[in-house]
């Protein structure tokens, strides 16, 4: 069996400053925003943007009002520690980091290799609107993970 996310949703701090971020940032990845969705239940303070692509969604879900004084913390148990998408090339982990960085996205570490992963493994880190870590990669994982695991 292969193992394959189909959606991943994250709480956001402030849902419009979210989406107007993601709306620039997702497209770069494929995503198509003529796909996007919008969705709520006012009577349980739920209020979510979905990106669609092939392969997976992401969605934006606005915080509870009783938590909008909470800081995000990627070390906080239960939190989402940071997400990387990966890429096809190390000149492909180049151009997004143009792109990303001229979306005005804090660099948390710019395009580099990280020889303690793999001896290709190159990426860089940067944070979202609200403050969620990111990485864009590029490795030959098929180099260490054979397709028959």
């Amino acid at each position: 069996m292969q193992p394959i996310i189909d959606h991943i949703h994250i709480t956001v701090e402030n849902l419009e400053r979210a989406e107007k971020f993601y709306d620039s940032f997702l497209p770069l990845l494929g995503f198509d925003l003529s796909l996007k969705e919008h969705d709520c239940v006012d009577e349980h303070d739920y209020h979510i943007v979905e990106y669609h692509s092939s392969s997976i969604s992401i969605g934006l879900i606005n915080c509870r009002t009783s938590f909008k004084e909470g800081k995000i913390n990627r070390r906080k148990p239960g939190s989402l520690h940071h997400m990387a998408f990966r890429v096809n090339s190390p000149a492909k982990v180049d151009a997004l980091y143009e792109q990303i960085k001229a979306l005005g996205a804090p660099i948390v570490h710019a395009p580099q290799l990280y020889p303690e992963y793999c001896c290709d493994y190159y990426a860089f880190f940067f944070k979202d609107s609200e403050g969620i870590e990111y990485e864009i990669v590029s490795f030959a994982r098929e180099q260490y993970f054979p397709k028959d695991l």
